[in-house]
């Protein structure tokens, strides 16, 4: 077991805002502060990010990049790959810019293991997914970049294999978006799905002015794109099925997504959110055949049957009513919008009744994730910021470039209250965010936070939250279905607390986050049964497991703890 950490307790209160003003008096509760902190300068982290800009203003600059938070070594810490942008016409670097890998050394170290572990691409990236194609026992990585894209095989030892041209996964020359691993025909092996942004070339390059300051052209400029699925052969290739699948029949300008059971049928579907356009929700038959249904269910326009400027995409059961929610983000001056699961396959925009895009309205937001970072039993909010146009002070003064994130506390009762300017230091760097990423990095059973930002060093958040609230931790094991149980469905039961949630390969925004599931349990001190759902298999039940552990679950029946 892992001992608790021996911080006070505390109490802080929100200002009301406009959406929170209903929900403030239930923000007052001794359990609910949520500190993070700043330790960036702590971890030894030196990587940069760019951009690749040249002054032309390429649409490409702006939307890169994502993250990754995967244990690729297995010693059981969480690691950090950062996606990074690449020179792009017209610029000249006197270093070549690289994607880098940081190994978790404990204590809040880490390491640039780039060049030993052999995955420096110097492509231009834009998304990243992690997942065991060839269910050996470690994760792969794959990388979607404006230009070829690269897959990754982990040879076990360190060290990692570029295999993109015998597996056949380049995906031509694109502009990429979110990539996701899944198992969509129930096979045990993991698929691949690779979203793309659009069909920008330096050829039909544009910019564009405001009161005659150069600044991006918008998505709707180019066209848009299909996105692709590669089915996996099982023999270390994969084959292009995105035409006979129904994904390549639907155009758009994909950027985040997450691959999801939505409608609780037991296969996986995707969900891709689009900017300046309808989303898709590409509703899966179990075979690995899609109907794209958004507009059925809900998802593709918001509440004013509006489509948005959509970045990031997570899910979770925010309410605890057993079934998986979205919250995606958005453009200035559009909400981050909260999507509530009715069942029966249809949701509903409840932004505003629930306070969830509180603070969001006036800034970009791009990288979210729906934790629960005070181990109380529900999923709070945090959402990245940053305008898109590094220059929009200049012609637009209601606007500033960079900006704090976000953060909104989960009052219990299905509503939300931004804390975000009682969450610490950390809730105070202001940059133009991009992708942000989730895990439990010193293993004290507290989530933190990982924030890539566009031309400049990272944000590190360490959770100093004072809640001695309980919680658990969970990996799985498959055997008859693919490793580490990829779109598993896991219910946990602790007295009158009932969570669910899946394993995914790909989320947010363009990242990878979360293989390893947390749920905190307030002042629940046992877990009276763990479900796990396998894809492609059947369900296991564990009983009687105890608080403040990390668990690992086999497919099959057996359970391994550790500290």
């Amino acid at each position: 077991m892992i001992p608790m950490c021996g911080r006070d307790s505390g109490v802080s209160f929100a200002r009301p805002t406009v959406l929170a003003v209903l929900t403030i008096c239930a923000y007052a509760r001794a359990d609910g502060a949520i500190i993070l902190n700043d330790v960036t300068k702590e971890t030894g982290i030196t990587f940069a990010h760019t951009d690749g800009s040249s002054g032309r203003r390429y649409i490409v600059e702006s939307v890169s990049a994502g993250l990754g938070l995967f244990d690729y070594d297995g010693d059981s810490d969480v690691d950090i790959y950062f996606i990074n942008g690449a020179p792009l016409k017209g610029t000249k670097s006197d270093t070549v810019p690289k994607n880098r890998l940081y190994r978790n050394e404990g204590g809040w170290r880490f390491t640039d293991v780039t060049d030993e572990a052999g995955v420096g691409d110097t492509g231009f990236g834009l998304g990243v997914a992690a997942g065991d194609y060839d269910n050996d026992g470690d994760l792969d990585i794959y990388v979607n970049n404006y230009g070829p894209n690269v897959l990754y095989r982990n040879n076990g030892d360190g060290t990692f294999s570029d295999v993109t041209a015998q597996a056949r996964v380049a995906n031509g020359h694109k502009v990429g978006a979110a990539v996701h691993f899944l198992d969509m025909d129930k096979d045990g092996d993991l698929d691949l799905f690779v979203a793309n942004y659009l069909g920008f070339t330096y050829e039909n390059h544009l910019a564009r002015t405001s009161k005659g300051i150069m600044k991006y052209a918008g998505p709707m400029d180019f066209p848009p794109m299909p996105n692709n699925l590669y089915r996996n052969n099982g023999d270390g290739t994969f084959t292009d099925v995105s035409i006979e699948s129904g994904v390549a029949q639907h155009k758009g300008w994909g950027m985040g997504g997450v691959c999801v059971d939505y409608d609780d049928d037991g296969d996986t579907d995707v969900h891709i959110v689009n900017d300046v356009y309808a989303n898709f929700l590409f509703a899966n038959d179990g075979t690995g055949k899609f109907e794209e249904v958004a507009l059925m269910a809900g998802l593709a326009y918001d509440l004013h049957g509006d489509d948005q400027g959509s970045m990031g995409v997570d899910c979770a059961d925010y309410d605890n009513d057993g079934r998986l929610d979205f919250y995606q983000t958005s453009y200035a001056r559009e909400l981050a919008t909260l999507y509530r699961n009715l069942g029966g396959g249809m949701f509903e925009d409840v932004t505003t009744v629930t306070g969830a895009g509180a603070r969001t309205f006036a800034y970009v937001t791009w990288g979210t994730g729906l934790v629960d970072f005070d181990n109380d039993g529900d999923r709070d909010i945090f959402v990245a910021c940053g305008h898109l146009q590094d220059n929009i002070e200049l012609y637009d003064n209601t606007m500033t470039s960079a900006a704090a994130n976000t953060l909104l506390m989960n009052t219990g009762d299905g509503k939300f209250v931004d804390v975000s300017d009682q969450s610490g230091d950390g809730m105070k760097v202001e940059m133009r965010s991009r992708a942000a990423g989730f895990d439990d990095l010193d293993n004290d059973g507290d989530m933190d936070v990982v924030i890539l930002n566009s031309r400049r060093e990272p944000t590190i958040l360490r959770n100093d939250s004072p809640s001695k609230n309980h919680w658990i931790q969970i990996c799985l094991r498959g055997v008859k279905t693919n490793r580490d149980g990829v779109g598993a469905r896991v219910k946990v039961v602790a007295g009158d607390l009932v969570q669910i949630d899946e394993v995914h390969s790909g989320r947010g925004y363009q990242s990878h986050y979360g293989m390893r599931l947390h749920f905190g349990l307030g002042q629940r001190d046992r877990v009276d049964r763990i479900e796990v759902r396998w894809i492609g298999g059947g369900t296991d039940v564990f009983e009687n497991v105890a608080v403040d552990q990390f668990v690992t679950l086999t497919e099959g029946g057996a359970k391994t703890g550790r500290r």
